[in-house]
This record gives C-alpha cells, structure tokens and sequence, in this order.
C-alpha cells in the first residue's frame, strides 16, 4: 500500500517538474523571438540612415 502511495507520488512529482521544464523552455524560446525582432529594428534603422 505504502509503495503504491510513494510511486505515485513520485510520478505526481516527476509530472510537475516535466511541466516547469517545458514551460520554462517556451518563456526562453518566447524571450529569444522578442531579442530577434529589437536586433531586425535595430538593422532597419541602420539601413534607413
């Protein structure tokens, strides 16, 4: 009985931090399209000038 609890609880637990992981990975990836869209301005206000 106790075993069961305690593998479930790891998958609960194991689920979670998959979770974090992915999410923390898309809020990166979201970052690094915002960082590339200030450098294409900053190489379209170059070629204006």
């Amino acid at each position: 009985m106790f075993k069961a609890i305690r593998r479930i609880t790891a998958l609960v637990a194991l689920i979670a931090v998959a979770i974090k992981g992915a999410l923390s990975f898309l809020s990166w990836v979201e970052k690094q399209e915002d960082v590339e869209a200030v450098w294409s301005e900053d190489e379209d206000l170059e070629e204006a000038f």
